[in-house]
């Protein structure tokens, strides 16, 4: 299990030994223990940048995933599952909003960059779908932390 983890930004203190236990966590708990994830937390213009480039959307956000098991280059490594993007300042804004604790809200963010890794998907106008990955954010949010995550 490879998990790389690169902090890119400043306003938000991270705790890359609590994140790297916490992926580690979740990947034995989706069944991906020997494969390879990236983490970068960066910040608002980083992700508008990146968000713009890849996805044509001028606008910060949360999180943004690269599956490396989809797509036409999927079969080269199929131990590399992807990149997670994370907004920490994104991040910060939305639990300050939602009264979470900053830490639940990271946890969350990586959750949920994960399963889209995965193949879950909540943007398409599937209800089931995206009810089926809000009950896999909430059973491993849950593993992880012993209490339920208030949406």
């Amino acid at each position: 299990m490879a998990i790389s983890i690169q902090n890119q930004q400043k306003k938000v203190k991270i705790d890359l030994r609590r994140i790297r236990q916490l992926v580690r966590r979740l990947l034995l708990a989706v069944e991906c223990a020997d494969k390879e994830i990236s983490l970068l937390f960066v910040d608002d213009a980083k992700i508008t940048e990146i968000n713009q480039r890849y996805l044509g959307r001028n606008y910060p956000t949360n999180v943004i995933s690269f599956s490396f098991l989809e797509g036409e280059f999927s079969g080269v490594n199929p131990d590399l599952l992807g990149d997670i993007v994370i907004s920490a300042d994104t991040a910060l804004r939305d639990a300050e909003s939602g009264g979470l604790p900053l830490e639940d809200e990271l946890d969350f963010l990586i959750i949920h960059g994960l399963l889209h890794i995965l193949g879950y998907d909540h943007e398409k106008e599937n209800d089931e779908e995206r009810e089926q990955m809000q009950k896999k954010e909430q059973e491993l949010f849950f593993l992880l932390h012993d209490y339920p995550l208030e949406l």
